[in-house]
């Protein structure tokens, strides 16, 4: 029996040597595989080595699995190994910044700020902890007020593997090179990712506006490497794009090569001299004049891991020149890539994992000075175009505010994937409804709404333009961008509408002014205005004249001021300014002082206002038209009550006649159509 134990307790040993061995054979690939950056075979290396690993090594077992799933954007799955790690006491302070980076890669920002702020009390960067708790806080903002553009995945180009990197390669942009490598791409498995290695492949648009199903470029292009980023210049002569060679057990390092056009196809590839095989280089991006070449890499008199540079081409000499730095306000400590330049040269388009974004790689655009050289802040993109994931390789159609970018958000096909994205032009209305005089939705009481008035609208641009009310009294008008306009009522004449009054309605001062100049989003501005029927009598505030005379006493001056506003804001009515007498008196003289009256009325607003002589007629109707009868008078019990009476049949009155004067020397404004205006406008960056 002792034997029999002796013999299994010996069994038991050699077995577990024999485990230990293999685990610690198999830990050998997984730290070699992590040492050589092939992430996708370091993780399942590492999950074989950790069922028989000793403690004291799971807690950097898991670590490494963390950041090798980090590596290949398996964010999930990365989170749980960092815990995992942290849990099974791995406390470098480096596993707290990498949980913190997965985190917001996942949008995750108030749990990403806890981790940096672990991370910089376990003795971590405090620059980089605080960076990151800054680019948190400003990525939760830009989530939470997300710019106007619009993106949409391109299905049809896309596929379930990675495809990325999109540049035009027409001058009317409906022919498009991407890298993928999709299913039948060249070569066999890439050993960083695990998945096929790329190839670059091109697209048509068609007259529908579908895309076509990419396919590979001619064998001098892609081959059985890895391609990535390519670039055509605008006369389609020449592409430039990276090449990546791969071999077992060794970091890879990639270059920059040159095709030229040959017929219908292109040349054999060849590297452009200033790229080395033992410094990475990168992402090509040519300038429309051909004169300058940007690209990334990690080449010495950097900023930090992989920056943008670029180099001039010399026509004398036909070659490129030394490669030149972006500098410290593009570059960073950590990795800038996928530099992309505008058509007029004058804005810088990359992607950076070091500034302050929303996580993963962001997109950044910087203003290329008249020297070539950087002096302003570079700008994050923002939300929608940066996510918390990568996103990168942005393309412009032109000058136009759309293109097209990568990115391996959620809603994609497949992992790295073609979005399209479109900035939309600004969307301005005003609207609003016209009520009577004295409506209670205006505030001053209740009325109705009126249908037919007429709205004028005039713009800073020139633009004027003029619509009617509905039936419900309603109006509305579309607007421009970066446009100040006002908008009034104007007079109205005879409806057969029944809620339009009987004689038509007078507009009023009420002008109103707005501006869509410096509005960031769409909005839709409110104008109600409130219009005066006409009726058959309008009186005016009192006038007052001399005792017995048709001088008109100062006070009565400010009193027809109401009179010629409503004149000024009506151009095309003409009027009749009616004057009453009481019965005391004569009837005959009564009558001749009523009608000088009316006349001195005419007399200020034509001598004194400098309205029209044809817009006004005066008209005098002595002791005709009595307000309160002689019989009433008679009855009143005393002489104070007497005269107030009388002095209610003493008044000045005025009514329209018509709305149809023209003054044929008053000053035309130029007006400009819409549709002209609409039709130079360029929606330029």
């Amino acid at each position: 029996m002792k034997n029999i134990t002796k013999l299994t307790l010996a069994a038991v040993a050699v077995l577990t040597f024999c485990v230990s061995g293999f685990s610690q054979k198999i830990l050998k690939k997984a730290d070699a595989a992590f040492e050589s950056k092939q992430y996708f075979n370091a993780v399942n290396y590492y999950k074989q080595a950790y069922a028989n690993a000793p403690k004291d090594k799971r807690g950097i077992i898991l670590y490494r699995s963390g950041v090798s799933s980090q590596k290949i954007n398996d964010y999930k799955g990365a989170e749980a190994y960092f815990n995992k790690a942290v849990a099974a006491g791995f406390d470098d302070p480096s596993v707290y910044q990498h949980l913190a980076e997965v985190l917001k890669n996942q949008m995750k920002y108030p749990e990403a700020i806890t981790e940096y702020t672990n991370f910089k009390s376990k003795g971590g960067n405090a620059k980089k902890a605080d960076l990151g708790i800054k680019s948190c806080d400003l990525a939760q903002q830009w989530v939470d007020n997300p710019m106007r553009y619009k993106i949409e995945n391109i299905s049809l180009i896309n596929s379930k593997a990675r495809d990325y990197a999109p540049c035009f390669s027409d001058k009317k942009y409906q022919t498009i090179v991407i890298s993928s490598n999709r299913d039948g791409s060249l070569g066999g498995q890439d050993l960083n990712t695990g998945f096929n290695k790329s190839d670059i492949y091109e697209a048509k648009l068609d007259r529908n506006g579908k895309w076509s199903t990419p396919v590979l470029l001619p064998p001098a292009v892609s081959t059985e490497v890895n391609e990535g980023r390519a670039w055509i210049s605008k006369k389609g002569d020449l592409v430039f794009f990276t090449r990546c060679p791969e071999e077992k057990g060794k970091e890879n390092k990639c270059g920059l090569y040159m095709a030229k056009k040959q017929g219908s196809t292109w040349g054999v590839a060849t590297a452009l001299p200033f790229s080395t095989d033992t410094i990475t280089f990168a992402h090509p991006s040519l300038s429309a004049d051909s004169k300058v070449l940007y690209f990334a890499t990690n080449m010495a008199g950097g900023y930090g891991k992989t920056d943008i540079w670029s180099c001039t081409y010399d026509a004398k000499t036909n070659s490129w020149g030394q490669p030149k730095n972006a500098g410290p306000l593009v570059n960073t400590e950590g990795n800038e890539v996928y530099p992309s330049i505008s058509d007029d040269s004058k804005k810088l388009y990359y992607s950076s994992d070091y500034h302050p974004g929303l996580g993963g790689l962001d997109i950044f655009v910087a203003e290329v000075g008249g020297d070539g050289k950087f002096s302003k802040p570079v700008e994050n993109l923002k939300f929608p175009l940066n996510s918390a994931y990568d996103d990168f390789g942005i393309v412009f159609e032109g000058r136009k505010n759309r293109g097209y970018f990568t990115s391996n958000r959620e809603g994609g096909k497949g992992d790295d994937d073609i979005w399209s994205f479109n900035l939309p032009p600004l969307a301005f209305n005003v609207k609003g409804n016209v009520f009577s005089e004295g409506s209670s939705r205006t505030g001053k009481g209740k009325g109705e709404t009126v249908e037919a008035v007429k709205v004028k609208v005039i713009g800073t641009d020139g633009f004027i333009s003029e619509v009617t009310t509905g039936k419900d009294g309603a109006y509305t008008f579309k607007l421009r961008e970066k446009t100040q306009y006002t908008v009034s009522t104007e007079t109205g004449k005879s409806s057969k509408s029944a809620s339009f009054p009987k004689d038509g309605y007078l507009a009023n001062k009420d002008v109103r002014v707005l501006t869509t100049v410096g509005e960031a989003n769409s909005k839709d501005f409110v104008a109600d205005f409130a219009v005066k029927p006409v009726e058959p009598d309008l009186r005016m505030p009192q006038i007052l004249y001399e005792l017995g005379s048709a001088d008109l006493l100062p006070e009565s001056k400010d009193s027809l001021t109401y009179l010629y506003n409503i004149l000024m804001d009506n151009p095309s009515i003409t009027v009749e300014l009616d004057a009453h007498t009481d019965s005391q008196g004569k009837p005959d003289a009564n009558m001749t002082l009523s009608q000088a009256r009316a006349q001195s009325c005419v007399d200020f607003l034509v001598k004194e206002k400098g309205i029209n002589v044809k817009r006004l007629v005066a008209k005098g109707f002595g002791q005709t038209q009595l307000l309160v009868s002689d019989a009433t008078i008679k009855e009143a019990n005393s002489k104070e009550e007497k005269d107030a009476l009388h002095a209610k049949n003493r008044r000045t009155a005025f009514k329209v006649l018509n709305f149809d004067f023209f003054d044929p020397n008053a000053p035309k404004t130029p007006t400009k159509s819409a549709k002209s205006k609409a039709d130079d406008e360029d929606d330029d960056e």
